[in-house]
C-alpha cells in the first residue's frame, strides 16, 4: 500500500516535541543560535490528554519551512535524564540548512556563541554538523548535495536493504557506492 493509498492521509509533522531543562534558556538559546522564532506557548496545571496533575510550560519554535520544533518544562518530574543504553549521537533532531555555504556560515557562528561543533561530516547525498543545546538534545544541521539520480537509487535499494537488515543485521552493501563518494571526498 503507498501513502497515495493509505487511509491516513498525513500533512506533514505538526509538531516535534522534547523536553527542556528551562523554558525560557531553551527559547533563548534557539534564538540567539539558530535564529528560531518563538512563536506560542501554552502552560496548563492538568495535561489536557489525561487530566492528571502535572504543571507544565509548552513552548513552540519556528524551524523553518512550515515545521515546529516544541519544549515541554516540567517542574514537578524527575530531572531529566537520557537512555543510558542509547548512545548520544543517535537519537537528534536534523535541521537543514540551504547549501554547504549556509551550512558552513552556521558552523562559524554557532562556534562562535561557544557551542562546540563536529563535522561538517560528509554522508553521500548531504553533509552535517553536530553540536548539543542547553538540555543535551544533539542537534544536526543538514545540507542535501545529491542528484535526483542518487535519491532515486536510494529509494529503490530501500526495501531491500531493511529486509536484508532486518534478516542479518549487518550493515547491507546496496549503498556502498554512497559512503564511497563520502571517503573520495575526504581525499
Amino acid at each position: 500500500m503507498t501513502m497515495a493509498d493509505h487511509p491516513v492521509k498525513l500533512g506533514g509533522i505538526h509538531h516535534a516535541a522534547y523536553r527542556c531543562k528551562d523554558a525560557a534558556e531553551t527559547v533563548a538559546w534557539y534564538g540567539r543560535v539558530l535564529g528560531m522564532d518563538y512563536t506560542t506557548a501554552f502552560a496548563e496545571d492538568h495535561v489536557p490528554s489525561t487530566g492528571e496533575y502535572d504543571p507544565y510550560m509548552h513552548v513552540f519554535l519556528d524551524a523553518g519551512g512550515g515545521n515546529v520544533l516544541a519544549f515541554f518544562e516540567l517542574p514537578n518530574q524527575p530531572a531529566m535524564g537520557r537512555d543510558p543504553n542509547t548512545p548520544e549521537w543517535v537519537q537528534h533532531i536534523a535541521l537543514k540548512v540551504r547549501g554547504i555555504d549556509a551550512l558552513l556560515a552556521a558552523k562559524a557562528h554557532i562556534e562562535g556563541q561557544g557551542v562546540e561543533v563536529l563535522g561538517p561530516t560528509h554522508h553521500g547525498i548531504f553533509q552535517s554538523i553536530y553540536f548539543f543545546d542547553p538540555n543535551g538534545h544533539r542537534i544536526e544541521l543538514a545540507a542535501d548535495i545529491g542528484t535526483p539520480e542518487q535519491y532515486a537509487e536510494l529509494k529503490r535499494v530501500a526495501r531491500p536493504m531493511l529486509e536484508e537488515w532486518s534478516a542479518t543485521k549487518q550493515a547491507p552493501r546496496h549503498a556502498d557506492w554512497l559512503h564511497a563518494e563520502a571517503r573520495k571526498q575526504h581525499g
